[in-house]
C-alpha cells in the first residue's frame, strides 16, 4: 500500500529540541486518492517521516515493509 501525506508545521520537541510536524492530510495513493486522515491522530507531533511510517504500519496491522509513504506539497 502506498500513502501520501501533507505536512503542517508544529512545535519544537521539548525533549530533543528538533522540529516536529503534524500531518495535514493522509491519502491512499490509488486512482481515487481516498482520504485516510482518520487513521491517525493529526494532532500528534511527529519527529520524522519514519516515525509516521511506523505509526501507520502499526495502526493498519501491517509490516512496515508492506507500505510506503511519500510527502506531497499542499495544494
Amino acid at each position: 500500500m502506498h500513502f501520501e501525506y501533507t505536512r503542517r508545521r508544529s512545535v519544537r520537541s521539548p525533549v530533543t529540541d528538533a522540529p516536529t510536524f503534524r500531518v495535514g492530510k493522509l491519502a491512499a495513493s490509488d486512482q481515487i486518492g481516498r482520504d485516510m486522515s482518520h487513521l491517525i491522530d493529526r494532532s500528534y507531533n511527529y519527529h520524522s517521516p519514519r516515525e509516521l511510517h511506523w505509526h501507520l504500519a502499526d495502526r493498519l496491522g501491517l509490516a512496515p515493509g508492506a507500505l510506503s509513504l511519500t510527502e506531497t506539497l499542499a495544494a
